[in-house]
């Protein structure tokens, strides 16, 4: 496996595991991961959160880390990299909004590269509008904006994850090995 460029487009609230296990995970093996949001520059941090199963009808919420950008946003082109990372948390949820984001994501997409998404990453996905005909997983509460944006929600166990052309996805950080596995498959492609 030949190391690559990511792009990582990530935000205040990122799910704790989702951000920085990709992070350092893909970096261990030999490729270069740009963390980036709108609005902020390399060097800045955003506030993490960590989501966990506890029994409850919904995940919880803990602050976690802070976590290091190491790119600037502004000066961002998504045609220098060869995949695209997209961590879930509560950031996808405003991200989505962006219309420079959107626009990020659609390039991976039109130009067939790697794009990994997780949790609520799928939020940003279907404001992008790139999941008609799509399968695709999330997390749970997720499904109606998969569906309404033109996908096929894959509603997977927690540990698992899917592959559909160029885009794997995953319900939540459980399925980081599932996941990140099917991920090189396509960075190695």
């Amino acid at each position: 496996m030949s190391g690559k460029k990511i792009l990582m487009i990530t935000g205040d609230f990122t799910e704790d595991y989702e951000t920085m296990v990709p992070f350092q995970a893909l970096q261990a093996v030999g490729h270069t991961v740009h963390a980036v949001c709108p609005d902020k520059k390399a060097g800045d941090t955003v506030a993490t959160a960590i989501h966990d199963f506890e029994g409850d009808q919904t995940y919880t919420e803990k602050p976690g880390h802070r976590f290091a950008l190491n790119a600037d946003f502004a000066s961002t082109d998504p045609a220098d990299y060869d995949a695209l990372l997209i961590p879930g948390g509560r950031a996808p949820e405003y991200l989505r909004l962006n219309e420079q984001v959107q626009s990020m994501v659609r390039h991976f997409f039109e130009t067939d590269k790697p794009v990994a998404a997780i949790c609520h990453g799928a939020q940003i996905l279907a404001a992008a509008n790139v999941l008609k005909d799509r399968k695709c997983s999330a997390y749970p509460a997720c499904q109606p904006e998969v569906e309404l944006a033109g996908g096929r929600f894959a509603g997977i166990d927690v540990d698992q994850a899917v592959t559909d052309g160029n885009l794997v996805t995953a319900p939540a950080w459980p399925a980081h090995p599932a996941w990140l596995s099917q991920f090189f498959k396509l960075l190695d492609r």
